[in-house]
């Protein structure tokens, strides 16, 4: 049984011991009708009770049984009302419901937990994390991958997407039009947006906002779908860069944020503080302290426990890969982007197309992989729409040559365990990416 359905029947007791003192202090009245009516209530109460139990736990449950046995004992007092003694009625009333009550309380509890991821490249934030709940026997695990929008330059909602169809092959699915969180009530949520209505490029439907889903759940765990580089927690002046990630929706209505480590969640505290208090937004540090924890981030989870060995590689990639004599090739992951993008407008695709250049000279000996963000799309449709008609010519032109892989799917961790080296802007992907111990090179976009 969930834990907040037995909660929900803990309060039914809770009014049934109450309207058991009420009809000792209604018979000691001789209100015998009012009694009759409180009766018929409790058996009711009980019924409801035993039938919901069944929906979840079956038939045969000892809880039940007690509950039956109770509604033969408030038939039996009905008949006696105009002669049995008030503290009589009320004794026997009670220690029948205390044995259903005990019943109730003994039965085993399950925990429900729910992920709610909305871009299928995203999945690693969350991955290691529900891959231990589902073993956990005692719990329930479900992945609801949930749609968003396009958002448009002017601010309004655009297309709707769903990639539901875009996770691993061992990651079971639930339709998020079949899992209803106001009726499961999960006793945790998972999320890796932050920003509810507060991002320029994409947003989930207003349902699913932290502000929402806060109210459906226990406990709502917010984990950033990125890592950042780690810095001291006092040097503001690096802090500063990134300190707006630490005061949003996602970090305000969670119950807990995960961190990647414990100088983060130090800057985390210090920044969320900051922000709150000209708000007027609760900033007590031992509450925070509390909240906020540096568990370390899931997505080194899922590039460490993965082994080259164990990719699926597309064929097509392999014939890039592969030289005739049956050795690779030395693969570079080219990563590209949103904020080099936003910096640096035409200069970066320039940039691109110098690059591309670059390798293609080098083809024989090694193979590009380049796996640009999977939101610069829609972010220059949003933010920089006069870039997007070049940017498509220069994507359709590097996949027609053929000379080089082009990664769209959602899987980053295959392009960062298969490579050998990594190459492009300065993100997040590049602290998961020392992980690795490889080589990691950052290009330069030179303006003017």
């Amino acid at each position: 049984m969930r834990n907040f359905r037995k909660q929900q029947l803990s309060e039914i007791m809770e009014s049934l011991h109450l309207l058991h003192q009420e009809m000792r202090e209604r018979l000691e009245r001789k209100e015998y009708s009012t009694v009759q009516t409180a009766l018929s209530d409790c058996q009711e109460a009980a019924i409801q009770t035993g039938e919901a139990i069944e929906q979840t736990e079956g038939t045969g449950t000892e809880a039940v049984r007690q509950l039956e046995q109770y509604c033969e004992t408030v038939y039996r007092l009905s008949l006696q009302t105009e002669s049995i003694p008030p503290h009589k009625l009320y004794k026997q009333l009670e220690n029948s419901l205390i044995r259903a009550e005990n019943a109730i309380m003994h039965m085993p509890v399950r925990k429900e937990v729910v992920f709610l991821p909305y871009k299928a490249s995203m999945w690693d934030s969350l991955e290691s994390v529900y891959l231990a709940a589902r073993e956990d026997e005692s719990c329930d695990a479900y992945v609801v991958p949930i749609p968003y929008y396009d958002k448009r330059p002017d601010g309004s909602l655009g297309e709707l997407h769903y990639e539901g169809g875009e996770y691993p092959k061992n990651i079971e699915i639930t339709d998020y039009r079949a899992y209803s969180l106001e009726e499961r009530h999960p006793d945790v949520i998972y999320i890796h947006n932050p920003y509810d209505d507060w991002n320029n490029v994409t947003c989930v439907p207003e349902m699913y906002f932290s502000r929402n889903l806060c109210h459906h759940t226990d406990c709502l765990v917010y984990i950033p779908y990125f890592i950042l580089g780690e810095f001291d927690p006092e040097s503001q002046a690096e802090i500063d860069g990134f300190k707006h990630f630490c005061f949003l929706p996602g970090t305000i209505y969670s119950h807990k944020v995960i961190v990647q480590s414990e100088a983060m969640r130090q800057i985390y505290i210090n920044e969320y503080m900051k922000a709150a208090k000209p708000l007027g937004l609760p900033a007590d540090r031992r509450e925070l302290e509390k909240k906020i924890l540096g568990l370390g981030s899931p997505k080194l989870d899922k590039v460490q426990n993965t082994e080259r060995e164990n990719l699926e590689i597309p064929d097509e990639w392999l014939k890039l890969i592969e030289k005739p004599d049956g050795t690779w090739r030395k693969i570079v992951f080219y990563n590209t982007s949103i904020n080099a993008l936003l910096r640096h407008d035409e200069q970066m695709l320039e940039k691109m197309k110098s690059v591309f250049r670059s390798f293609e000279k080098k083809k024989d000996e090694v193979t590009l992989l380049w796996r640009p963000h999977p939101l610069i799309p829609n972010t220059i449709k949003s933010m920089r729409p006069r870039l997007w008609e070049e940017y498509t010519k220069i994507v359709d032109a590097y996949r027609q040559a053929g000379w080089g892989i082009y990664d769209d799917t959602a899987d980053m961790d295959r392009a960062v365990v298969l490579s050998d080296a990594y190459y492009g802007d300065h993100s997040s992907v590049v602290y998961v990416y020392r992980k690795t111990g490889k080589p990691v090179m950052i290009q330069e976009v030179r303006c003017g």
